[in-house]
């Protein structure tokens, strides 16, 4: 198949953090009459590429959706798969993030996962805490609807009021900016619970490439179509001088 030429991405109105809902990876698989696990092992690799990437054009936050807090749901036998290659990858790849100059943060409800899973994020987080070039957010049993009670009860168990900015200074990203692009693979055309606070004003771009397939290439596509956009943030082009950011 010929691969299809693409324009460079506009760096003057790249975004600053793109998010990603990484989904076809069972698709994929069973495409070729392969076991879903196989999926998710292959969609590790597509992660790679797109960190390579990001770190390439100078993109600084790049946030990925590896399990939902809805995800427990699934057959028990592919998320056991799924938790032995979260902790392989934390195992494997965290020397390789820190050389490259990626920071890592694990967002989510971590308490559900094994101690031996928790001491690995800890570990890997610490290796590469002093890391600049790409903040890698990992959501893991994350939920947008969970994001929104854990800040508020945060704000309640320290007798503040419920302000915008007081639930933002306890959501999971606190330490990123709002995304400007978020990217679903796979075909679905829905969030599915990611990020709700977060994506007020975010550009959405859905392709129907499953998550395996997604390459440098892919990522270029995406970003050609997001510096197309007009960002308004709820105002009007000659008003607001964002709108073309």
């Amino acid at each position: 198949m010929s691969k299809k030429s693409v324009s460079k991405p506009d760096v003057a109105v790249l975004p600053r953090h793109v998010a990603v809902v990484m989904d076809g990876n069972g698709r994929w698989a069973q495409r070729r009459f392969l076991p879903r696990s196989s999926g998710h092992k292959f969609g590790v690799d597509a992660l790679k590429r797109i960190v390579r990437r990001c770190i390439e054009l100078g993109i600084g936050h790049l946030t990925v959706f590896a399990f939902s807090s809805e995800n427990w749901s699934r057959p028990a036998e592919e998320v056991q798969t799924l938790m032995g290659l979260f902790i392989q990858a934390l195992q494997r790849e965290s020397a390789e993030l820190a050389r490259q100059g990626v920071r890592l943060r694990i967002v989510g409800d971590l308490s559900a996962f094994s101690p031996e899973m928790r001491d690995l994020i800890v570990q890997a987080e610490e290796l590469t805490r002093s890391n600049d070039r790409l903040v890698l957010n990992v959501a893991l049993n994350y939920g947008g609807r969970w994001d929104m009670l854990q800040a508020a009860q945060a704000l309640h168990s320290a007798g503040e009021a419920p302000t915008a900015a007081g639930i933002e200074r306890h959501l999971a990203l606190r330490h990123s900016p709002d995304p400007d692009l978020l990217i679903r693979t796979g075909g679905e055309r829905r969030i599915s619970n990611f990020l709700l606070w977060q994506i007020a004003y975010t550009e959405l771009y859905f392709t129907d490439t499953l998550w395996p397939d997604f390459n440098a290439q892919s990522l270029d596509e995406a970003l050609v179509d997001f510096s197309s956009r007009q960002r308004r943030f709820g105002g009007v082009p000659e008003a607001n001088p964002r709108a073309a950011a």
